[in-house]
């Protein structure tokens, strides 16, 4: 189990030091809990991906609860979800960005419903992620 305080994303929303593999574990945690409830209809499937995402791209293991911790975060009182990924992007790699839309299209696709709502949130965090199509699509170098 651990422990969800988003530290490295108050850090830059206050225009500290971060760690970068840190920033990126929080970020794909935020998007992918905040994108299973988007629609106002968090299902098993959607909570278990989110887990099963985590786990393989970042080695650590969330519960169901830190999962639905993640998803009501407190973080957006200070400011919205965009402005905070907006001010992550810059610190995150391409690989990560295409990481973060990658596991967030799958999830989209997890319940094999794609509503309206989830295509404007995949929108926006895209749009906020400053993700370039390259990015969103998957896309990457892999020989020079």
């Amino acid at each position: 189990m651990a422990f969800i305080n988003f530290s490295n994303l108050k850090n830059i929303v206050r225009g500290e030091e971060e760690d970068s593999n840190g920033l990126f574990e929080e970020v794909l945690l935020l998007v992918l809990s905040r994108a299973a409830r988007v629609d106002s209809n968090v299902e098993s499937i959607e909570i278990e991906h989110v887990r099963k995402a985590m786990r393989e791209i970042t080695g650590v293991d969330y519960s169901e609860g830190d999962v639905q911790t993640a998803a009501s975060s407190e973080l957006f009182e200070s400011q919205p979800l965009e402005r905070t990924l907006a001010n992550a992007s810059g610190k995150l790699t391409s690989e990560n960005r295409a990481a973060v839309l990658y596991c967030l299209a799958n999830l989209v696709r997890a319940d094999d419903s794609i509503r309206h709502a989830e295509l404007d949130f995949f929108d926006r965090v895209a749009t906020a992620l400053k993700a370039s199509p390259s990015e969103i699509a998957g896309l990457k170098i892999t020989s020079e």
